[in-house]
């Protein structure tokens, strides 16, 4: 070995000079630090080595400092130094001479004054493991923490820290271990053996330290107490998921358990939602003289408890008092718009600590939050009753039962805001015992295309009255939508007032006297017609266009229906279902389905279950069905008589009504039927000419009717004393229930109808 190569001393740069001042002593480490074999400095003197020729000689007098040196690639090298005086039989005069680089020296001094300083600061807790987990070194003594031991080397978590709490933080260090992935904000609760109570919250940052050969020396935990932070973020979160739970309903009672949804396990373990009676029905609460007003609970959550609050036996509380807490209890009031609607209390556990002020001001504004979203739901659920109560005022009952039909309906909006739409249906007695029956759909939904339905609703009940073909009457139901447009305000287009352009309807006139059917369509899908032995087919209705086009016909088709035929209305919204808008295979779909119900049995249950079947996929508009079980008259409940223009011929009807009625037995009419019979058929001979053609007709009433062929209505009119005429209608009105006339092809037909039990005649 070179005896001019010295040994390295763990790695640092080693110079052995003599008492002359000339090396005499190289290291490897020094060979490598400055480039410089052992051969080129030993025997040299010290002074050679520094970059700075003039420097002074006694630079290396001082114990320790910083010098540059020369180095083998030319560049000069600053050095932090230390000098070693050596002692001893060969030692006298020698010194050694340690050297490090300068930036080297200047760090490793950051990283001591780092950690030093580190483990004296109090703002952040600093613990250093080793692999057992066992701590080594930690700061925490100087921290405010209850339970602690005032020396913590050599102890585990579990020696100090609550067992479930401190599994919790040694999974997380276990895991720092074994992958060497820091953990990053980690939130730990944290509970001493000493001090069990409320849990504070640490943020905990981990990282695995290691030797510089890799050998795995343990971990450090880094930890702060984020408690306050952390029930900040969560009064933070329970608010806002309060606020996006209570404003997704429009139910009272909904809204009240999305409330308690929130709140437990959000700020109590549990809680009790009381709203006023009078918010469930749309009504203001107001409380009594007294103060109190009828409440109901409304929404619980959680275990309940001995201590929950009784509503009493009539289930009345105060509710205007302020909010108050307890340690663990607290309630606030439900207020909204100067009013009270209720209350909310919310409870926890003792092992959850008590109550706070903090938490007192976020249960208030919960609260505040959630009555506004009820008064909401209070105002929907009387807006709705009122739009429910105008379409049910606006649509004929569900079932009806007239002479000609037994029908039944269904009506599903799909508008489930508000639970009304455009779509109506309508069975409408005539005279003769026929029925008139209609369904329409006007565009749109909603209240607005209730309101629109309703007036064509009105407007087709009151063209029915004047007993028009179903052509005629869609002529003039035409006219009339394009009145309705064109008057049509400004204001009403911006108010989103439906518009009744575009509405079809389709009306059929069923005659039980002689079974035929006839129809037209403005726009309107054709009625569907199922036969006494399930057979289905559509009547052959050539559908005009819809109305308020104006300027084109509309066409009446005449069908012959059987006994016991079931006739389907229906709008478009039932067989587009499910169909992606295909009309032949919606319509294919509805004849498979009546073909397959039981419309013999109960009517209303059959067509509940073909709407159910054909809108499984949803409802993308409303949809009405209207199905009319057909019932003729018998020919034995009628009697006709055709008789000239002959004034002698009045007293031949009168006997043939009475042999009639009695055959009927139907005495009681006798009386009033002859003197009818004897005015109608007396005009009808002075004014209009034969031939007169008179029918009766016994239905749910005695229908007379007389036909002639003069095309001018009658007119009642009040006759004076010294009139010898006029009386004749006026006395027909008197004496019937209800009496009208209708246009024919051939003329006009007078008619008047008579209960089958007429009160008794006074005398």
């Amino acid at each position: 070995m070179d005896s001019r190569r010295l040994p390295n001393i763990d790695g640092v740069a080693a110079a052995l000079v003599d008492g002359d001042g000339r090396v005499v002593g190289w290291t490897a480490a020094a060979e490598h630090l400055l480039g410089l074999a052992a051969a080129q400095v030993t025997g040299r003197p010290v002074r050679d080595l520094l970059a700075d020729g003039t420097a002074d000689s006694d630079a290396l007098g001082k114990r320790t400092g910083e010098v540059r040196l020369r180095t083998g690639g030319g560049a000069p090298l600053e050095v932090a130094y230390q000098v070693l005086p050596l002692a001893g039989e060969h030692g006298e005069g020698r010194a050694l001479v340690l050297a490090t680089p300068a930036d080297t020296v200047a760090r490793r001094r950051q990283d001591e004054a780092f950690t030093r300083e580190l483990f004296l600061q109090d703002r952040l807790g600093l613990a250093f493991f080793d692999t057992d987990l066992r701590l080594l070194r930690t700061n925490t003594h100087l921290l405010p923490y209850t339970g602690l031991p005032a020396d913590l080397a050599g102890l585990r978590l579990g020696d100090f820290l609550e067992p479930t709490d401190a599994a919790a933080a040694e999974a997380v260090l276990r895991g720092v271990l074994a992958s060497g992935e820091p953990v990053v904000r980690a939130e730990l609760p944290i509970r001493t053996l000493d001090d069990p109570g409320p849990a504070v919250v640490m943020e905990v940052q981990a990282f695995r330290l290691q030797a510089p050969d890799g050998t795995l020396i343990g971990v450090t935990a880094l930890f702060g107490d984020v408690t306050e932070l952390h029930r900040y973020r969560r009064r933070a979160d329970v608010l806002h998921r309060a606020t996006a739970a209570v404003g997704g309903s429009l139910s009272v009672a909904g809204t009240a358990e999305d409330l308690a949804g929130v709140l437990v396990p959000g700020l109590g373990h549990r809680v009790e939602v009381d709203i006023a009676e009078a918010v469930f029905t749309g009504d203001e609460p107001v409380p009594g003289a007294d103060g109190l007003m009828a409440v109901r609970r409304t929404a619980t959550a959680g275990p309940p408890g001995s201590d929950d609050r009784p509503l009493g036996p009539l289930g009345r509380e105060r509710l205007g008092g302020p909010a108050g807490a307890g340690p663990l209890s607290m309630t606030a009031p439900l207020h909204a718009r100067g009013g009270p609607l209720g209350r909310v209390t919310v409870r926890r556990r003792a092992d959850e600590g008590p109550y706070e002020g903090e938490d007192l001001e976020l249960l208030r504004e919960i609260a505040a939050r959630a009555a506004l979203a009820l008064d909401n739901a209070r105002r929907y659920t009387r807006e709705h009753r009122a739009a429910v109560g105008l379409q049910r005022s606006l649509l004929p009952p569900a079932e009806t039962a007239v002479p000609a039909a037994t029908t039944a309906s269904v009506y599903r909006p799909t508008d489930t805001a508000t639970g009304v739409g455009g779509d109506w249906f309508d069975v409408i007695p005539l005279s003769g015992a026929r029925v008139a029956l209609v369904a329409g759909d006007v565009v749109g939904h909603g209240l607005q295309a209730s309101a629109t339905m309703g007036r064509l609703r009105t407007a087709v009940r009151t063209l029915a009255d004047l007993d028009l073909e179903p052509d005629e009457l869609l002529v003039h139901l035409d006219d009339l939508v394009s009145q309705l447009v064109v008057e049509g305000s400004e204001e009403e287009r911006e108010r989103g007032v439906a518009d009744p352009s575009g509405a079809t309807c389709v009306y059929a006139v069923y005659d039980p006297v002689s079974g035929i059917c006839q129809a037209a369509s403005a726009g309107h899908p054709p009625p569907a017609l199922v036969h006494p032995d399930g057979r289905v087919e559509y009547l052959p209705v050539n559908p005009g266009p819809p109305l308020g086009v104006g300027g084109l016909p509309f066409e009446t088709v005449e069908c012959v229906l059987r006994a016991g035929s079931v006739l389907a209305l229906y709008t478009d919204g039932l067989i587009e279902g499910g169909t992606g808008g295909d009309l032949d295979e919606g319509m294919a779909q509805l004849a498979a389905r009546l073909g397959e119900a039981d419309l013999g049995g109960d009517l209303a249950a059959a067509g509940r279950a073909i709407v159910a079947e054909m809108s499984t996929a949803g409802l993308s508009d409303d949809v009405t069905l209207l199905l009319a079980r057909l019932h003729p008259v018998p020919p034995e409940d009628t009697a006709v008589w055709t008789i000239d223009a002959d004034p002698s011929a009045v007293a031949g009807v009168r006997e043939s009504a009475t042999r009639t009625l009695e055959r009927w037995g139907l005495d009681a009419l006798v009386f009033t039927t002859e003197l009818v019979l004897s005015e109608l058929v007396t005009n009808a001979i002075r004014y209009a000419g034969g031939p007169v053609v008179v029918r009766l007709i016994r239905s749910s009433v005695l229908a007379c009717e007389v036909s002639d062929p003069s095309s001018t209505q009658p007119r009642m009119r009040r006759a004076r004393l010294t009139d010898e005429g006029g009386r004749g209608l006026y006395l027909v009105a008197q004496l019937t229930e209800r009496w009208g006339s209708r246009y024919t092809r051939n003329g006009k037909t007078i008619w008047a109808e008579q209960s089958l039990d007429p009160p008794p005649l006074s005398r």
